[in-house]
């Protein structure tokens, strides 16, 4: 890694560089990764950014690296019943610009998620990768998570 990485909380001036990165790790060819880019601040994501900040249980995080930000997760606090109680955190929407994957942003990402919900007193993470994604599911693997629970969606909108 050239430049250190540093993490914090995204702002509402993130928001376009995190729909950006977002839109780069679904996107088909450049062409669509630089679309996403210069999309800017749509008012969907920005909706979404002031509900998610609203909500005490939601943490977006992005990774800087040269004053740029290069990627970005979200944490969530989920408390509950099973486990005798066992706060859980949820990981999600895990994304490193592809241009810098296998560059330790990913791992430092996580470390930072890790130690942040031992801080909020999560006694266990979890998150979900798509099938179809063997190098991310081969780095979590690397990192200690295990595959325990086949996952199910369903769309209401």
């Amino acid at each position: 890694m050239s430049a250190e990485v540093t993490l914090r909380e995204a702002t509402v001036a993130d928001v376009p560089r995190i729909a950006a990165l977002i839109a780069m790790g679904d996107a088909k060819s450049p062409l669509d990764a630089a679309a996403a880019e210069a999309e800017g601040l749509h008012p969907a994501y920005a909706a979404a950014f002031r509900r998610l900040a609203a909500s005490e249980a939601n943490h977006l995080f992005v990774a800087e690296q040269g004053g740029r930000i290069v990627g970005t997760y979200q944490l969530t606090v989920l408390p509950g019943i099973a486990e005798r109680g066992r706060t859980r955190g949820k990981i999600e929407s895990v994304h490193v610009d592809p241009t810098l994957r296998r560059s330790g942003i990913g791992a430092a990402m996580m470390r930072h998620a890790i130690a942040t919900a031992r801080d909020k007193g999560i006694g266990l993470v979890e998150l979900s990768s798509n099938k179809s994604r063997t190098d991310a599911h081969r780095f979590y693997e690397r990192l200690g998570f295990a595959r325990s629970h086949e996952g199910f969606k369903m769309a209401l909108d």
